[in-house]
């Protein structure tokens, strides 16, 4: 099945007992069992539920994957990825990331014994140059990146980093919460594992936490469902039917995030008081040849920067608008803007941010589906 049948169809049966179209939200919190251990292969509903399976199953369809597994975040998919290693373990991730990814790694599995090297990944050639003896002696067990990066929207070739990973042993996860699986599918680049804020694109309308892995690996899917299930991050019914819901116009709204964007970057680039637009479908953007290659389209968030390094400018334009909303988070039908290095990146330290390219003055926009007219427009009034 091409994408779109896949995001309506694909996982999906009418419900057995009623032939509702529509997947049931099962409400419930345990399962009536004919004899001990003899039941219709629902136990409690921490474990499996019928609503999360048929979820789990469209999300590793949609990433070409064999295995989908839900979490109550994205971060509780981050938790549960992190859970695989033991003290000693060193991962490798890319410099520009996810303020919380970079929270989770340092301030607490960095305290019970893992090591994390942050390292530029959109060149591959650093990878290799970062790979010690030491590295390679078993001790780094994964790399992970995001691409596009967030915020800076840097691409990462996901093809190539998978090759030099598969070459030493080494796990790759990809990030793929900023492109999502209408525009880009990691397994089918030599990825190991797929990790979705699913809060995001997937869910798409600002109404659900919740995040996913998608993988192809048994033996490891195994792992990370018995995570699931004993540590107990898992999104509950509810959660479960509106990503469902959401995933059925999935296509159709990443096809108007991308045209919005692509309009609204041009009219940023072309703006006397911006100094830098970062969204790889602008051809002065030095991704711009690598996300031809390895996506179906440029995606729905940009950032830039405005002229003069102005911090209380910064501030004022986003106070100023009225389409865009001044809020963390992305990737629903209306557009966003946010303050990274105060909101998304804060936990990052300054000298951190700075030295990645994460300015103070950096303002992401996530954009919607709303008409791109009035976008512009609300771009020009508020940054004069």
């Amino acid at each position: 099945m091409k994408f779109g049948t896949k995001a309506i169809h694909a996982g999906v049966e009418p419900d057995p007992t009623t032939g509702a179209i529509m997947t049931p939200i099962y409400q419930t919190s345990t399962y009536v069992q004919e004899s001990p251990g003899k039941h219709k292969g629902y136990e409690y509903a921490r474990t499996q539920n019928p609503t999360r399976t048929v979820l789990q199953n469209n999300l590793a369809a949609l990433e070409n994957g064999k295995h989908g597994i839900c979490y109550s975040s994205g971060l509780g998919a981050t938790d549960a990825i992190l859970k695989l290693f033991r003290p000693g373990d060193q991962i490798i991730a890319s410099n520009d990331l996810y303020g919380g990814t970079y929270r989770i790694m340092v301030r607490v599995f960095q305290e019970f014994g893992l090591k994390f090297k942050f390292v530029d990944l959109s060149d591959p050639g650093k990878l290799e140059a970062a790979l010690t003896p030491d590295d390679l002696s078993g001790r780094t067990k994964m790399v992970w990146i995001e691409t596009p990066t967030n915020p800076l929207l840097r691409l990462v070739d996901i093809a190539a980093i998978a090759a030099i990973t598969k070459s030493h042993g080494i796990q790759l996860v990809v990030d793929n919460t900023f492109a999502s699986p209408y525009l880009q599918n990691p397994l089918d680049l030599g990825a190991d594992i797929v990790l979705h804020s699913v809060t995001k694109y997937l869910g798409g309308h600002s109404d659900t936490v919740m995040g996913a892995i998608i993988l192809n690996n048994d033996e490891t899917a195994q792992r990370l469902t018995f995570i699931q299930n004993a540590c107990g991050a898992v999104p509950g019914p509810q959660d479960c039917f509106l990503v469902l819901r959401g995933i059925k116009t999935l296509h159709v709204r990443m096809e108007r995030h991308c045209e919005n964007t692509q309009k609204v970057a041009q009219y940023l680039q072309q703006h006397p008081k911006v100094s830098q637009v970062h969204y790889p479908g602008l051809e002065s953007h030095p991704g711009h040849e690598l996300a031809k290659r390895q996506m179906r389209g440029f995606g729905g968030m940009l950032s830039f920067e405005l002229s003069g390094d102005s911090m209380p400018e910064a501030v004022r334009v986003m106070e100023s608008f009225n389409v865009f909303s001044l809020a963390e988070s992305l990737g629903g039908v209306e557009s966003l803007c946010t303050h990274p290095a105060s909101m998304t990146h804060a936990s990052i330290p300054k000298e951190e941010r700075q030295k990645n390219g994460l300015k103070d003055t950096l303002i992401r926009l996530s954009v919607g589906i709303e008409d791109v007219d009035d976008l512009i427009q609300d771009l020009a009034q508020a940054i004069g």
